[in-house]
């Protein structure tokens, strides 16, 4: 049986603070965990960002939108070696470390599958980085270019084990 698996209807946004809370009714584990504060998403993973790291709201912000825009691009563009750096990551692992939220992307925006995280130890230092951010402005994102030429070459030690994984 080939299933064949239509984004356009759940990412017509390129809007990273509307995408993720496209989620919520996707997540269907540790709900009071992840709505008993009564924010939204995006609020939650912005407050989870404050609590854990050194940085003001409007960075962690810029940082959780980038990570949003790159985990849709590697969820909707399989095939494409993406890669981020160190800054944009925390948003991205935000993002996987909050598991019902990563699980409720996962169900939305990459047809139930799970998309895994399984990155080298060694960084690359080949502009991956930069690259991706190019490949993310030809696909409509708004990109904060400054947090993605703060890394320049220093990339996320990604390598190329696309479809399943970013």
């Amino acid at each position: 049986m080939t299933v064949a698996l239509d984004l356009t209807e759940a990412t017509r946004t390129r809007d990273p603070q509307e995408l993720l809370n496209a989620v919520a009714p996707h997540i269907t584990e540790l709900t009071v965990n992840i709505f008993d504060s009564g924010t939204s998403l995006w609020d939650r993973e912005v407050a989870l960002l404050l609590r854990d790291h050194t940085m003001v709201r409007d960075m962690a912000e810029r940082i959780l939108g980038n990570g949003v825009m790159y985990v849709m691009a590697s969820i909707e563009n399989p095939d494409v070696h993406l890669g981020v750096g160190k800054l944009v990551d925390i948003g991205v692992h935000q993002l996987i470390l909050d598991t019902p939220v990563w699980w409720g992307i996962c169900r939305l925006y990459n047809g139930g599958r799970y998309k895994h995280h399984a990155p080298f130890i060694k960084r690359r230092t080949d502009g991956l980085c930069l690259r991706t951010s190019e490949f993310l402005k030809s696909q409509g994102w708004a990109i904060d270019d400054e947090l993605w030429a703060i890394d320049g070459a220093d990339c996320s030690p990604c390598d190329s084990k696309v479809p399943d994984s970013h």
